[in-house]
């Protein structure tokens, strides 16, 4: 028989269908559910699964007045991700034909970026290991490298053969830019072209940043920024490695934004807390949870759902305190006077890989002093 099988239900009991199929893998990923002429819908099944599809059992998942059959649909509608494979399938077909008949001509090129609807095209290549993580990128039509992208309603500028957009941070930025920092001075030791020193401007209110970058080409991108978003007179771009940074004493707020670690410079972070109220340090790092193994099927599709998020949260808080200590450490080493440090969220940004995951670490750094006067001025007033 021709056509797609289907199940047809009322859209009442559509959803709750979509997904038992779905568990019971017989949902046909290839179409999407379809709304026919007399008010019911179609739910792709697919052919190998038919035999095992037990109707009698649909049905009473369902009203007995409600319809739950197989019926056959001659044109099917292609699902979100088929269409965009179908698309792309089309426009590799149309390629091969060119290189076939053309080869790598002037034609080449620009009839792909029509097919895209793009002015320039651009082949992006490994990422470098020069210190700077700078692209190697090919420009295959065009001659303009400068982009423009809006995160946030923050437009940041950056030349894609030079710089790296790290769009994997979008919901960090979006979190930084929920602080309230009025009042505050902001350190950004990674400022890169403005990622988090210009939420921290624009939607956080920070009353200056001091942002860091040693890669020439990023602070070239990060100045433009800077003056694109109208925020270049609150910020002072410190050029060169953070670890020679002269400043001190200064910071209600550092920004470590570097992976997999920003070790290096916890002791530069420590020093650019101001020592007489302390502050709040946001350190980026890749935490490795280990796998995990069962003994059994069944105790493996129990943990699926539930134990591998709580056993990283485990592994997080456990580097999360382990920190804390260490950066006391370091914050007394460097003042010679007790501190209190605690720690106030840990925020998971991506995973890169299984069991390695880019999580923040909020910390607050208060100066023991800082605590004992507050309770005093508590006291004072009964």
């Amino acid at each position: 028989m021709n056509g797609v099988p289907s199940l047809r239900v009322l859209p009442s009991h559509a959803q709750q269908l979509r997904k038992y199929l779905q568990a019971c893998g017989s949902l046909d990923l290839r179409y999407t559910v379809q709304k026919l002429s007399d008010g019911t819908v179609a739910i792709p099944v697919l052919p190998s699964c038919l035999p095992q599809l037990d109707l009698h059992s649909l049905q009473h998942r369902v009203t007995s007045e409600s319809p739950c059959e197989i019926i056959r649909i001659p044109v099917p509608k292609l699902s979100k991700r088929e269409r965009g494979r179908s698309s792309s399938e089309t426009l590799v077909k149309i390629l091969q034909e060119l290189l076939n008949s053309h080869g790598e001509g002037p034609e080449l090129w620009p009839a792909v970026a029509h097919g895209l609807g793009a002015e320039r095209l651009a082949q992006m290549g490994r990422i470098s290991r020069d210190g700077f993580r700078t692209p190697v990128v090919t420009m295959l039509l065009g001659e303009d490298h400068w982009v423009t992208h809006v995160d946030n309603r923050i437009r940041y500028q950056f030349d894609v053969t030079k710089c790296m957009f790290s769009s994997g941070n979008i919901t960090e930025k979006i979190r930084i830019a929920s602080f309230d920092c009025h009042g505050e001075i902001v350190v950004d030791l990674y400022a890169g072209i403005g990622y988090f020193t210009l939420p921290y401007l624009v939607h956080a209110g920070a009353s200056h940043v001091h942002a860091c970058e040693w890669n020439p080409d990023a602070v070239e991108a990060l100045e433009r920024n800077l003056q694109l978003n109208g925020m270049s007179h609150l910020c002072t771009i410190h050029h060169g490695d953070n670890r020679q940074l002269p400043l001190c004493d200064l910071a209600d707020r550092v920004n470590l934004g570097l992976i997999p670690s920003s070790q290096d410079s916890w002791p530069v972070a420590c020093r650019l807390l101001k020592r007489k109220t302390g502050g709040v340090l946001h350190i980026h790092h890749n935490v490795t949870s280990p796998p995990h193994k069962t003994g059994c099927e069944s105790s493996f599709i129990a943990t699926v759902e539930r134990a591998p998020k709580t056993r990283d949260k485990k592994v997080w808080q456990a580097w999360a305190d382990e920190t804390a200590i260490q950066i006391s450490t370091l914050l007394q080493d460097i003042t010679v006077e007790p501190w209190r440090t605690s720690v106030q969220h840990i925020e998971h940004v991506k995973s890169y890989a299984p069991h390695v995951h880019h999580i923040v670490l909020d910390l607050e750094c208060r100066p023991l002093q800082f605590k004992q006067t507050a309770l005093d001025v508590d006291s004072m007033f009964g």
